[in-house]
C-alpha cells in the first residue's frame, strides 16, 4: 500500500457557507438534475441546447454538461469499453452534483447506455433531484440521421463498441420523460420538455 495515499474515511467534506437554499432562494426556482439519454442519434444534445436556452431566456440558472464535450476534458482517458462508459456517467454525475449544489437547473445530454449506471446517480441524490428524460427513437431512424456518422464508421468496423451497433443501449424502466424524438420535431419535444421542467421546478419552489 502506498504510505503517501490518504485514507478516504480521513477526508471530510467541506461545505460552503453559501448553501443550496440560499442559491435557490437568490434564483427563485429549484435545483435538479436533467438527465437526456438516448441512443446516438436520438436528439439528446440538441434538446439540450435547446432547452437550456429557453430556460435561460426565462430567467433560470442553467448548467449543461454534454458527453462529447466531457470527453475532451474530463473524460479524456475513458474509452468505449462498459467499464469506461461507466466510469464516464459515474464522473459526470459528480460534475452534476457539484453543480446541483449551486442552485442550477444541471442538464445533462449524455448517451448512458447502462441502466444500472443512471441508477446509482438516481440512488445518490434525493429523488426530486433527478429527472430522466428518454428521448426514445427508433434504431433506423438514428442511423439515417447519423448527424456525425458514427453509425456508418461502426457498421464498416472502423468504431468499436458503439451503442446501438456493437454495443447495448439499456432503456428506462421508469423515466421521469418520454420523448419521442424519432416521430415528433424539435420544436414539439422542446416545448415538452421545457413545461415538464417549468412545473416541476415550480412545484418544488
Amino acid at each position: 500500500m502506498n504510505s503517501n495515499a490518504l485514507d478516504t474515511h480521513s477526508l471530510v467534506w467541506q461545505f460552503s457557507a453559501v448553501t443550496r437554499a440560499h442559491r435557490e432562494a437568490r434564483n427563485q426556482h429549484r435545483a435538479t438534475v436533467v438527465w437526456l439519454t438516448g441512443l446516438p442519434g436520438s436528439g439528446k444534445s440538441t434538446l439540450a441546447r435547446v432547452a437550456e436556452e429557453r430556460l435561460h431566456q426565462a430567467g433560470y440558472s442553467t448548467v449543461l454538461l454534454d458527453g462529447d464535450n466531457l470527453r475532451h476534458g474530463l473524460c479524456s482517458d475513458l474509452g468505449f469499453s462498459i467499464a469506461d462508459r461507466n466510469e464516464n456517467v459515474r464522473r459526470t454525475g459528480e460534475v452534476a452534483k457539484l453543480f446541483l449544489a449551486t442552485g442550477a437547473v444541471v442538464l445533462v445530454a449524455l448517451v448512458s447506455p447502462i441502466r444500472a449506471a443512471r441508477d446509482a446517480i438516481r440512488q445518490s441524490l434525493p429523488n426530486a433531484d433527478f429527472l430522466e428524460i428518454y428521448c426514445q427513437c427508433e434504431l433506423a431512424v438514428c442511423k439515417e440521421r447519423d448527424p456525425k456518422g458514427h453509425y456508418a464508421l461502426a457498421e464498416s468496423g472502423r468504431i468499436a463498441n458503439f451503442t446501438g451497433v456493437s454495443a447495448i443501449y439499456e432503456e428506462p424502466l421508469h423515466p421521469s420523460l418520454i420523448l419521442d424524438t424519432g416521430s415528433e420535431g424539435l420544436d414539439e419535444s422542446v416545448a415538452r420538455l421545457v413545461q415538464f421542467l417549468l412545473e416541476h421546478l415550480r412545484v418544488h419552489t
